[in-house]
């Protein structure tokens, strides 16, 4: 996200800079009628449009009419790029979505564990840092999930219960390709890097919930770890032609779109696919199950908090724009329109689902547990971008030797 500073702020955008700016330039966010505005930073997505985050507003705005809530929009850069740029800048927003604090950075946000209502959100001590709670959301996305076309698969004469070793993975990938499909749909942007982690972390982490803090620690690595292993076998789904070099070439929507209408069989994606096939009334025509692993079956599921939301420390209006993130993350509309946008869930709230919402709520059911990457479990920052560079380059000439060390030629260099 880009967040502006005053012109009279430094421009810098290291941490300890933008943390000092964050508390010293702060731009009027009132209009001349008293009003008061807040600003909000979120992501656009296919699901969680322009439109849809209006709408959502306008329902606090008319039960509060002494605020008015102002969508920022980022273009084509990320929330988190564009609350950098901003508060860089000195004309920080109230309130950014989908922004996780780290200990570098939690300064530049509230500390709400002074907020009772807090401790009732979802995942909320898992994002917690040193005890403090900077990070509240509304539900839980899990994302070890595949997707698959129901026809497809009685095409190939598949039966999906039956896949639950990466082995039965390619072996259903091979026939699906023999049936005349894209066995596996991928796209450009993020998406490598995010299926990648995907398949990968369901395994690894299920055996090893601390990797990351360990990879931090210094005590594992990539290289030799099994994640050499799995970005083997992606490397050799990509040499097998059932993941097609070409897909890079297209946009997170584009492959989506591409599932949907039947051109690839499979898709890995979290549970916030659901409401684009209920959109597009796909939803009956295709099913799920979770993520096949080398390891223990059925593994963790890679989840997070959906949703989740903090408030700028320098925000002009703070105690508003807490109370506006009580409401978005307590209130039984605002956290049932939000669940339903995005298909995710939380404990206690129900909204009408589909019948792949209903499949995607049992295997979180069934699921041993919930795995996050938050707190010391939390990669260091910049690894999901490196990540998926690296999984990229498994499409030209790279090996899953050369991405493993890679990545831990890059991590070693963060420190």
């Amino acid at each position: 996200m880009r967040r502006l500073w005053r012109r009279a702020c430094t421009a810098a955008v290291a941490a300890t800079v933008v943390m000092a700016a964050a508390t010293g330039c702060s731009s009027d966010s009132d209009d001349a009628s008293g009003q008061t505005t807040l600003r909000v930073i979120v992501n656009i997505t296919p699901n969680l449009t322009e439109q849809y985050w209006n709408t959502l507003f306008d329902g606090y705005e008319k039960t509060h009419p002494g605020v008015t809530v102002k969508l920022e929009l980022t273009g084509t850069i990320s929330a988190a790029a564009k609350l950098t740029q901003d508060l860089a800048a000195g004309d920080p927003p109230d309130i950014a979505q989908q922004i996780t604090p780290t200990k570098e950075n939690a300064s530049l946000f509230a500390d709400l564990s002074d907020q009772d209502w807090v401790k009732d959100t979802p995942l909320v001590d898992q994002y917690a840092i040193d005890g403090k709670r900077y990070l509240v959301g509304v539900g839980v996305q899990i994302q070890s999930l595949v997707f698959y076309s129901k026809a497809a698969f009685a095409k190939a004469g598949l039966t999906a219960t039956d896949i639950k070793t990466l082995d039965q993975f390619s072996d259903a990938m091979g026939k699906l390709k023999a049936a005349g499909y894209a066995p596996l749909q991928t796209a450009g942007q993020w998406v490598p890097g995010g299926q990648f982690t995907l398949v990968a972390d369901s395994g690894v982490l299920t055996a090893d919930a601390d990797w990351y803090a360990k990879r931090k620690a210094g005590s594992v690595s990539f290289a030799g770890s099994d994640y050499e292993k799995y970005l083997s076998r992606y490397k050799n789904w990509i040499s097998q032609g059932y993941l097609e070099k070409s897909a890079l070439g297209l946009t997170y929507a584009d492959g989506q779109t591409n599932f949907l209408n039947g051109k690839s069989a499979m898709y890995v994606m979290g549970s916030f696919f659901v409401p684009a096939a209920d959109t597009a009334k796909k939803s009956d025509d295709i099913g799920v199950f979770t993520m096949p692993t080398d390891g223990a079956y059925p593994s963790g599921q890679v989840g997070n908090i959906a949703n989740p939301y903090v408030v700028a420390n320098a925000s002009k209006h703070k105690a508003e724009a807490i109370e506006f993130v009580k409401w978005l993350t307590t209130d039984p509309t605002a956290i049932e329109s939000q669940l339903a946008a995005d298909g995710n869930l939380r404990k206690g709230f129900t909204y009408k689902m589909s019948s792949l919402g209903t499949a995607v709520q049992q295997i979180l059911d069934g699921s041993p547990s919930v795995l996050v990457k938050a707190g010391e479990r939390q990669p260091i920052s910049g690894y999901s971008g490196e990540l998926n560079t690296q999984v990229q380059s498994l499409f030209s000439n790279a090996s899953a030797q050369q991405v493993a060390a890679g990545l831990d030629k890059w991590w070693n260099s963060q420190k």
